[in-house]
């Protein structure tokens, strides 16, 4: 009996080390600094910082013609022609208008799909881009106002 008794508090000596070297190591264990690069876990406003800053970069080199993502309006006079630069678009907000197109390629009308050549009529409302800095635009026959940006 005695030697049940020795080998049971021998045993519970021993679970009660090895559990207690298992806490010892998971308590020094290394989870990194909050906000290193060893943290795994990191906050919003981290990620919404490094997203901005990548953002700003990327903007920087978007545009190297210099064209502006933002709808602007013009009025053209009868006869006045509007010339854009490639990825130019622009939209017939009223009046009429003809085609310019020099170079005989035509100008892509992205709402219905087709090619309008040199005199054809604009219709309203539609959206049309310029495919390239060659001289292709728009003159107005009578006034004209339109919205372009690009």
């Amino acid at each position: 009996m005695r030697l049940k008794r020795k080998l049971l508090v021998l045993g519970l000596v021993m679970v009660t080390a090895v559990a207690g070297l298992g806490i010892s190591n998971l308590a020094s264990a290394n989870y990194g600094d909050p906000g290193s690069s060893s943290d795994p876990l990191v906050t919003r406003s981290y990620v919404d910082n490094l997203v901005q800053k990548k953002f700003e970069e990327y903007a920087s080199t978007v545009q190297p013609g210099g064209g502006s993502l933002k709808w602007q309006v013009k009025t053209l006079q009868a006869g006045e022609t509007f010339i854009g630069t490639a990825g130019t678009e622009f939209i017939l907000r009223g009046g009429a208008a003809v085609i310019v197109d020099p170079t005989g390629s035509g100008i892509p009308d992205i709402t219905s799909g087709s090619n309008y050549t040199a005199g054809k009529q604009i219709p309203s409302n539609h959206l049309f881009t310029l495919p390239r800095s060659d001289g292709r635009g728009i003159k107005a026959t009578k006034q004209a106002i339109i919205m372009y940006r690009g």
